[in-house]
């Protein structure tokens, strides 16, 4: 039986690299958004020669939101699931007095991704089917002094997702929240990352294919990541507030 295609948007991430190795190695087609697509040639070839799948590349600029509707028209089918691997950490030290930097971080992290999504949300509902997928993060559980940037962008994206998965409910369309934790990528080299807690690519993306199967609400790859958010969110503010974490 032909299985439906996947759409990976920000596929040239060491994570949305891994999902589309996972999803044609079960037998989907796969298409690969990024900018500067052409650069993903040998990308393309490999998993097609590798699964036997078809695998497409198509110019995708999260942040040129204008263009978001064409490009969705622009792709060869609409896909059944479209995972959002979308997204830029930058520094925080930069961040705190570069103000157009800090607003890059943010629009990548929650304006492009919530716009496509919105998009593709909408052309699902239409069709009565569909899946969507968002990697955001932990760090948007609660607003933490090392990383608030990026992190209140992905707290934005998170009530997206939820709120999105809750009006599509009804509409046949069911929207996946991927809550990573530490995931050892090009992102986080050079960071000081406990091995316990940290993810390689491919766990996150063989968890977010069973998460799809299983039609999961909210994801955390490494379960122990919901309860160290816990205790993080209910620390007593008095208390938060002489904390460096």
């Amino acid at each position: 039986m032909t299985k439906s295609p996947v759409l990976i948007l920000g596929a040239r991430s060491d994570i949305g690299k891994a999902v589309a190795q996972k999803f044609a190695s079960l037998g989907h087609p796969v298409q690969l958004a990024a900018r500067n697509a052409d650069s993903l040639e040998p990308d393309r070839a490999d998993i097609a020669l590798r699964h036997g799948v078809t695998v497409t590349v198509h110019e995708f600029d999260a942040l040129a939101t204008e263009t978001h509707d064409t490009f969705v028209d622009s792709l060869p089918e609409l896909p059944e699931v479209a995972v959002s691997a979308i997204g830029l950490m930058g520094s925080q030290e930069a961040s705190e007095t570069d103000i157009p930097a800090a607003i890059t971080v943010m629009r990548s992290n929650y304006e492009g991704p919530a716009s496509i999504l919105a998009i593709l949300a909408n052309r699902f509902a239409k069709r009565g089917s569909g899946i969507l997928i968002g990697i955001s993060s932990v760090a948007g559980e609660r607003g933490r002094a090392t990383n608030y940037i990026y992190g209140s962008a992905k707290a934005g994206f998170t009530a997206f997702l939820s709120g999105l998965r809750n009006r599509l409910a009804s509409r046949g369309v069911h929207v996946v929240t991927v809550l990573p934790g530490f995931v050892a990528t090009r992102m986080t080299e050079g960071m000081d990352l406990p091995a316990k807690l940290t993810a390689q690519p491919e766990e996150v993306a063989s968890a977010i294919a069973r998460a799809t199967e299983r039609k999961t609400n909210t994801l955390y790859v490494r379960p122990v990541w919901w309860l160290i958010m816990a205790i993080i969110r209910n620390i007593p503010e008095a208390l938060f507030k002489k904390m460096k974490i």
